[in-house]
């Protein structure tokens, strides 16, 4: 079982040390997203989130790895390889929505199996997009309760952003998250790959 508490220590650690860069580049990737939406009709969120969700996992892995970091890793990352990122996350999201069309839970555990997909896709750019599916499937296994419980953990920071407008979730709350996952990712990675889970050809 992976330390959530070290990981969210070093994230947020990562986190301040990169403090004005991370807020800028999480507030950048909510806009970019939200307006190219808007301006589709909602397309936007069908052809422009994947890569850009993809890119903001390149660049929190970047800060929670203490790596040189900038804003256009963002889109260098998401929009290099735009078809398979896209692929990739596309069949994550038909799988999730497929799983809870038949119940609650069983979506809910599958959105858990499927969660390092974006951060698999950022961080092994050969990694085909339906292998990291099934990658992220592997790495979870075994720990979707301790997934569930970090996720749930930042239940009270999600209702303090609900009373400021969403202000602390731009501000503080999303940014934190992010890089939280990144480190989860960066564990969870490293376990699997130790435990012979995973083999390093696998991850190109």
């Amino acid at each position: 079982m992976f330390n959530r508490a070290e990981i969210k220590q070093d994230a947020k650690a990562a986190f301040h040390d990169q403090y004005g860069l991370s807020v800028g580049v999480y507030v950048l990737f909510i806009v970019v997203t939200a307006v190219a939406s808007a301006i589709t009709a909602g397309l936007g969120a069908l052809l422009i989130m994947p890569a850009m969700l993809v890119g903001y996992s390149a660049f929190t892995l970047r800060i929670y790895r203490r790596a040189a970091a900038d804003v256009g890793d963002m889109f260098t990352d998401g929009f290099t390889n735009y078809g398979r990122n896209l692929g990739g996350i596309l069949w994550m999201d038909l799988f999730i929505f497929l799983w809870s069309m038949l119940f609650i839970i069983p979506g809910i555990i599958k959105a858990i199996a499927y969660s390092m997909t974006p951060y698999i896709l950022a961080d092994c750019p050969n990694v085909k997009a339906t292998d990291a599916v099934k990658l992220s499937m592997r790495m979870t296994q075994g720990h979707k309760g301790g997934i569930f419980v970090m996720v749930l953990s930042f239940i009270g920071w999600w209702l303090l952003s609900g009373l400021t407008g969403g202000i602390l979730q731009l501000l503080y709350v999303g940014p934190y998250f992010g890089t939280s996952f990144a480190g989860l990712y960066t564990e969870l990675k490293a376990k699997a790959l130790n435990g012979g889970v995973i083999r390093p050809e696998e991850l190109a």
